[in-house]
């Protein structure tokens, strides 16, 4: 169930989105598509909400959003690297401004001294701007984790929006300048 917290943070960044002609694009691994769901909840999203991709396999992640498979086995897929591209595959295969990935692990098993349980990774990509990542570690159980996650991820877009860097960025190449978008 998608807390009241989370629906007026998510109207609240609709809201900015709008004031600011900001198009989004979501790219989600571990919250399967509940970042997507939590905007769409909001009626009229549609005008902010580019697309989403739910990419929970590494082969998804690949075939989706052009995340090379060298990558995922090197890294793994819950590393920042990861995060990094899947954000910039979801901004460059869309008309979005802004685009933020997610993968982790959610349990109840899966996790190692390296990944815990309740790790996610984090992407950021902008036209123009370079790609951040972060790190984080959310306790609970999986329903819990997820919904910090999504918490996390409104979070980083709303700070993208007012040209702050979220915590623990970690500046990478960029994707490019806008390209030019008909509405």
């Amino acid at each position: 169930m998608i807390t009241p917290s989370l629906l007026e943070r998510a109207e609240a960044l609709l809201d900015a989105c709008r004031t600011r002609s900001v198009k989004l694009s979501i790219a989600e691994g571990c919250t399967g598509g509940l970042v997507a769901a939590v905007l769409t909840a909001i009626p009229g999203s549609s005008d902010v909400l580019e697309r989403g991709f739910v990419a929970y396999s590494n082969q998804a992640k690949s075939d989706l959003l052009g995340v090379p498979s060298e990558l995922i086995s090197d890294a793994g897929a819950v590393s920042e690297p990861v995060a990094q591209r899947m954000a910039e595959g979801a901004l460059t295969r869309s008309d979005a401004d802004i685009a933020v990935s997610l993968t982790g692990v959610l349990g109840p098993g899966g996790g190692s001294s390296q990944k815990p349980l309740g790790l996610v990774c984090f992407g950021l990509a902008q036209r123009g701007r370079p790609i951040t990542s972060e790190r984080q570690i959310f306790a609970g159980e999986r329903t819990a984790i997820r919904m910090a996650a999504a918490e996390r991820a409104l979070a980083m877009i709303s700070a993208a929006l007012t040209s702050e860097t979220p915590n623990q960025a970690q500046a990478q190449p960029g994707v490019g300048p806008p390209s030019p978008r008909t509405t």
